[in-house]
């Protein structure tokens, strides 16, 4: 374990916090709140650990896949811990623990809140409670690696660590031209999406935070009542969009600009997540269509919270909480699949549902044909055995961290609904469950211990459970490597 060159990224790290912090105390400036002061503090703060930990590069640089584990695993942490720091110092969220939930529901791009009323937060932390999903949102190493230089051959491990999915690519042969390609496609889709919002008749600082949110599939806004406040099937319309769009694999963006349509039109995930999508619309249209009479209107909302529900944003333009038990069992079921690996979005990932269902047809085939060689094959590619090995020990280890986090919150004695949707929902960063965690209510009453508790959920859920598996062994701190 090469603890020197740990300590010098994660110093980097936080260095880079540091000048982002300067971000939203500007954004205080400009409208005159005194809560400029707490990023400015916050910076200080962090911009000293720069100095002493991230200034000086070790002679020896090397890191393999555990450092990159590891590093990812607390780089999550302790940009949670700090960037929290603005929320507490300028007393908008008075107890540290609900500070932290909120910042760690931001950079894991969840959605979820203990606030009560965000229409009176402070337009400075409003933007920061935004930016960390939009930061967050292509993963906070890879807009470090942008930022920074930090391009060595091995740094490849925290793009493995990080990017969600079974496998993760390199688009170029440089991991830092990765970076740059992925966050170049990620901020022109933003400010496309902001000049959509502008047409619509959003002001600048909505269409920002908005854009923010629907690019990280996080779900933060400056409304209590969400999307639903602007009341405008436009804005519905764009944001329905470029919650789908963002729940795409960004690979496929690359090749749309290297021209390559063969392989995008034979991406079968993306054809899964689409189907998902589209059938997943029809049925809830149909069911909800006595409540809002007309199929235009049913579709309207339907789409919005298919798009925002899979692609794990947790927008709302309605209280979907109210809706049939189909509609809301198809919503939970979407809450488990989320969108595609490489995207920003949460969940199970539909790439990993697809080697499941071809692995479990292949065992069927070979009951009936046992001599018979068959091979799982996604997007042409060959699925190798520790791929499949991988994917079936996420799983186990999804279903056994829900069982236990689920025990764990049972203690605020909250009922069933409450209890697995909460679960659920900040596990798949989602954002909002159902019955007293849905659309239109909070996670402000649990107790401390379970918003700890979804807190860890959050962060194993965005990083899909292994950087913090290996980052909680025993051994790894017990032996020198």
């Amino acid at each position: 374990m090469n603890y020197r060159m740990t300590s010098f990224i994660l110093g980097r790290m936080l260095g880079v916090e540091a000048l982002v912090m300067v971000i939203p105390a500007i954004v205080s400036a400009i409208y005159g709140e005194e809560t400029m002061r707490a990023f400015l503090i916050t910076s200080a703060v962090l911009m000293v650990l720069f100095l002493i930990f991230g200034r000086k590069k070790p002679e020896n640089a090397m890191i393999y896949a555990k450092e990159g584990f590891v590093i990812v695993a607390l780089a999550w942490i302790l940009w949670s811990v700090f960037g929290a720091l603005p929320f507490y110092i300028s007393g908008t969220i008075p107890k540290y623990i609900d500070a932290l939930f909120e910042t760690v529901s931001g950079f894991t791009t969840t959605g979820s809140t203990i606030l009560t009323d965000i229409a009176s937060l402070p337009m400075g932390m409003n933007f920061w409670r935004c930016l960390t999903h939009w930061i967050g949102g292509m993963g906070v190493l890879v807009f470090v690696l942008v930022l920074t230089s930090l391009d060595d051959k091995n740094t490849m491990h925290l793009m493995r660590a990080e990017v969600p999915g079974p496998e993760a690519d390199k688009l170029v042969p440089k991991v830092r031209g990765t970076a740059k390609i992925l966050y170049g496609m990620y901020l022109a889709l933003t400010l496309i999406e902001v000049g959509f919002l502008l047409a619509g008749g959003m002001n600048l600082y909505d269409s920002v935070i908005h854009a923010f949110s629907t690019a990280g599939t996080g779900g933060f806004n400056n409304r209590n009542n969400s999307v639903a406040f602007y009341d405008s099937a436009y804005i519905d319309g764009v944001i329905t969009v470029f919650m789908i769009l963002f729940g795409i694999n960004f690979n496929l963006y690359f090749f749309i600009l290297l021209k390559d349509w063969k392989s995008i039109l034979k991406n079968e995930e993306l054809w899964a997540y689409l189907g998902i999508v589209g059938v997943s619309i029809a049925i809830i249209t149909g069911n909800i269509l006595k409540i809002y009479g007309t199929v235009a209107h049913a579709f309207r909302y339907a789409s919005f919270q298919v798009g925002s529900i899979i692609t794990t944003t947790g927008f709302a333009t309605a209280d979907y909480d109210q809706w049939p038990e189909l509609s809301k069992s198809i919503l939970l079921a979407l809450m488990f699949v989320g969108a595609c690996a490489g995207s920003t979005g949460g969940g199970i990932k539909v790439s990993r549902l697809l080697i499941i269902v071809k692995s479990i047809r292949r065992e069927v085939r070979k009951m009936l044909h046992p001599n018979a060689v068959t091979i799982i094959k996604v997007n042409g590619k060959k699925i190798g055995q520790d791929t499949m090995k991988n994917v079936n020990l996420y799983l186990t280890c999804y279903i056994i961290i829900m069982i236990v986090s689920i025990l764990l919150v049972s203690i605020d004695n909250f009922d069933f609904a409450t209890t697995f949707s909460g679960v659920l929902t900040t596990m798949s960063n989602v954002g909002p469950g159902i019955s007293k965690v849905g659309p239109v209510m909070n996670f402000h009453p649990f107790s401390a211990l379970s918003k700890l508790v979804f807190c860890f959920d959050m962060l194993i859920g965005r990083l899909e459970i292994f950087p913090y598996l290996l980052l909680l062994s025993p051994e790894l701190w017990r032996r020198r490597f």
